[in-house]
Parts: C-alpha cells; structure tokens; sequence
C-alpha cells in the first residue's frame, strides 16, 4: 500500500494526512473548502518545521510535504489504495461520502472512518462492499499520539482489519483492536464518560475548568485534563459527538452538553477560535 486519501482538512484530518505522509506514504487530502485546506496546509508545514528544528524528523520537512496534495473533490479516489473519511461526525453526511466513494474507489480499496461515536455498522448499512470497511479512529493530537483503534463491524472481511492493524503499526503507532462494534469504541467511552462529569463538575460550581485538568493531570498522569482535550479537538465537534451519543441513546456519555451548548452559541470553539474553556489569544493559557 502506497496512496492514501484523507476526506476532511480539520483537526483531525490533517492530522492523519500529516502522519501518514511522514510515515513515507502519498497522500492525497481532501476538502470541499478551499480555505480549510489552505489553513489545513499551514498547520501541517508549520508543525513539521517544528519537529525539524527539534530534530525529531527522520526526514527533511520538504521531503515529507512533496509527498502531500490537496483536491477540493473525491475523483482522487480512483488512484486510493485506502481510504479515510474524517469528516464532520454527521451521518447522514459520512453516508453521502461512502456512498460516492464507492462510485468512485477501485473495488480492491480499503474503505476507513475515522467517527469518534458513530457505529461502523450504522455506516456500513447500504454498502455495496460493506465488508470493504472499518474503523480507523485516531487520537488528538495525531502526530504526537501513540495510539490508534482499529475497530471492525460483524461484516469487515478479516484481511482488511489486518491491513489496518498493519497500517497503524507501520505509521509508527499501536493499534487497539476493538473487536464488537459499539458507539464510541473503547477510547471515546471512557473519555466520554470523565468529560461528561468533568462538564458537570464545572457546571455545578465544584471545581473549575482549570481544577478538574490539573486534578487528571497530576492524580491520573493525563497529558492534558478532559476539558483541555475538549478544546483541542474542538467545542463544536465535541457537541456533535455528545448529540449523536444522545440519539444512540448512550445519555449517560452526552452529560454536559448544554454548557457545550451555550459556548458553541457563543463562538467559544476552543483553540481554533481562541476561546473555549481556556483563552488562547494572549500569552499563557488562561481560563476563558
């Protein structure tokens, strides 16, 4: 396997697109927003020239970015050997996406996802080759992430979940193997599940943003506390996942989201808007 395509110039889809460039394969990334990719682009050369000068690069920075090109549409599916949707965590809109790959995708090509919350079944209903798909669900921030889940549907064909447990060991990660598919998987429901107290911790006036992270962080050795997390990945994209949690019937996970809500309402997206939980436009990080 050599081509790659990324559907989606966000967060985490560039993320992926940037790691599986530096991992030696083509990659093709995508987005129907001209200024996503541009911003998308940007923040991969940027992190790369970081990595560089920390030497921390098996390769030239400009070595790595001549293996990554951009398209506004998915005709670049027909050279794809796999495939990886990380769209917005919209069904409907996911189902589109799999559907015209399917029109478009050799027959041969792996079809993955990279959905925080939704079933690969869900996602695999209506499939002509459903057995061409499973779950590839990487973790933010993606390039410094060590971990991977690589999650199968009751009619993902044996060989491609090898293949994409071998895909993530030679991205330099470590595949989890999730063997049943259930919303959210592994990692998302037990982050889920301390973002969901963590919410209502803040809301209820027990502890603040800042309290909660720092009590994961130092008691239980998070790199960063859910709420960080949170802001990292994005409020917006967080309140889909909680919303879709809520319509699988999974409540117990999508605790918390009318605080989610009302920042949303507010503009207050995390890090890519400046504002979240925490203030990202001056000097230091401080809560919002």
């Amino acid at each position: 396997m050599q081509r790659i395509m990324v559907i989606g110039a966000g967060v985490m889809g560039a993320g992926i697109a940037q790691t599986c460039a530096q991992a030696g394969y083509q990659v093709l990334m995508t987005d129907p927003d001209p200024a996503a990719l541009s911003r998308a682009m940007d923040q991969i050369a940027a992190f790369l020239a970081k990595l560089e000068s920390k030497g921390q690069l098996e390769q030239p920075a400009d070595k790595v970015l001549a293996r990554l090109s951009i398209a506004g549409d998915l005709a670049g599916a027909a050279g794809a050997e796999m495939i990886i949707e990380a769209a917005p965590e919209k069904l409907e809109l996911k189902r589109e996406i799999f559907a015209e790959l399917e029109r478009l995708a050799p027959a041969e090509a792996i079809l993955a996802t990279n959905t925080s919350s939704i079933p690969i079944t869900t996602l695999a209903q209506g499939l002509a080759r459903p057995q061409r798909l499973l779950g590839l669900h990487f973790t933010p921030p993606v390039p410094l992430s060590r971990l991977v889940e690589v999650i199968r549907h009751e009619g993902t064909d044996e060989e491609v979940f090898q293949a994409g447990l071998e895909l993530v060991r030679s991205l330099g990660r470590e595949p989890l193997a999730v063997r049943k598919d259930v919303p959210a998987f592994v990692i998302n429901r037990v982050f889920a599940a301390a973002l969901s107290q963590a919410l209502e911790l803040v809301e209820q006036g027990v502890a603040s943003a800042q309290e909660v992270d720092m009590g994961m962080r130092l008691g239980y050795g998070w790199t960063l506390g859910p709420l960080q997390t949170a802001d990292l990945v994005g409020l917006d994209t967080v309140l889909l996942v909680m919303r879709s949690f809520a319509r699988q019937g999974e409540y117990k996970l999508a605790g918390g989201s009318a605080l989610v809500e009302e920042m949303v309402r507010q503009g207050r997206l995390g890090r890519k808007s400046g504002q979240g939980f925490y203030d990202y436009t001056g000097a230091g990080h401080k809560k919002a």
